[in-house]
């Protein structure tokens, strides 16, 4: 990924929403894309003055880590944790951007359609993980484009 093809990709850009994810295959191999790919976004936004961007890592990154139930620490650690080290190191690399960032974390994620149900986690003591329909967290990321309410906040969104 080359800086100047985002920054091309930014003239006239307000809001950054950025979603990516890594195959199952991806999953057993050391894992870059998150860091990579963000580095670039952020160099990229600085340089076309763009200051909201609006990310999806999802729950048992950063900070949330420390939320995950014990059942499930060893077997998201074995499956999950080349990405997830990977995406807390795309959540530190955002939270030092100085840009107006909303890192949401959805738990696991389901097909199906929009239910408008789902719970905002705000707070660390509320955090754990659910499930959650992508069209539910698309509804959030498009809400997040003119609320204010999560700048520089990791919400958690669970059913």
């Amino acid at each position: 990924m080359k800086t100047k093809d985002v920054e091309a990709a930014l003239i006239g850009v307000d809001v950054v929403i950025q979603t990516l994810g890594v195959g199952l295959g991806d999953l057993f191999r050391p894992v870059h894309l998150f860091s990579d790919a963000t580095r670039t976004l952020i160099a990229a936004m600085r340089a076309k003055g763009v200051k909201r961007l609006i990310c999806v890592t999802g729950f048992g990154a950063g900070d949330s880590r420390a939320s995950i139930s014990c059942l499930q620490r060893l077997p998201f650690q074995i499956v999950f944790g080349r990405a997830y080290e990977d995406k807390s190191l795309q959540e530190r690399l955002i939270k030092e951007s100085g840009l107006d960032w909303t890192i949401v974390r959805p738990g696991v994620l389901i097909s199906g359609p929009r239910t408008g149900r789902y719970k905002i986690l705000s707070e660390a003591s509320q955090w754990r993980n659910g499930i959650i329909a992508r069209s539910d967290v698309a509804e959030f990321l498009v809400r997040q484009i003119e609320d204010q309410t999560y700048v520089r906040q990791t919400p958690v969104l669970v059913n």
